[in-house]
């Protein structure tokens, strides 16, 4: 059922939230400034907007739609280890430098960029002692105190 390539725009207490999917699996998430439209023909992107409407509701806290993020094998290590931070929880930089074993520096380079945000929750990431350090998405850190706020996560 899946094009190729397939765009949609969703709509969130963030704002609009552009979803790209190639072959059936999500592959982009970006902030835009534009309405939202409705995912023809595509699984992928219906099944991640779904989950993104039910993320924001308090409904999901686990994403399953499937995810295939563009990067070298470090930064998918990385982008892995932070699908396993669970919901309303947070990790360090240095956490997850060693799970990896590599720099917690190197880490932070590749939470900035991870091209699935929210569904891939980098902005579980923070800084060591839970200081709000970086986020790559519209509104930087502000947006990530957001989503932690909305997880009711615990700063470490």
């Amino acid at each position: 059922m899946d094009e190729k390539i397939a765009k949609a725009i969703v709509s969130s207490p963030l704002g609009g939230l552009e979803i790209t999917a190639e072959n059936g699996a999500v592959t982009t998430l970006n902030w835009v400034d534009e309405e939202p439209t409705t995912p023809v023909n595509s699984q992928s992107l219906a099944d991640a907007t779904a989950e993104l409407h039910a993320y924001f509701a308090r409904d999901l806290k686990d994403f399953t739609v499937a995810c295939l993020p563009a990067g070298d094998a470090f930064e998918r290590a990385v982008w892995a280890a932070m699908c396993e931070i669970p919901y309303g929880v947070t990790a360090t930089y240095g956490d997850l430098a060693a799970i990896v074993g590599k720099p917690a520096r190197a880490v932070g380079g590749a939470c900035g960029r991870n091209p699935i945000p929210i569904i891939i929750p980098c902005h579980r990431v923070v800084g060591a002692g839970g200081r709000m350090v970086g986020y790559s998405g519209k509104g930087g850190v502000e947006t990530k105190q957001w989503l932690l706020q909305h997880e009711g996560a615990l700063l470490l």
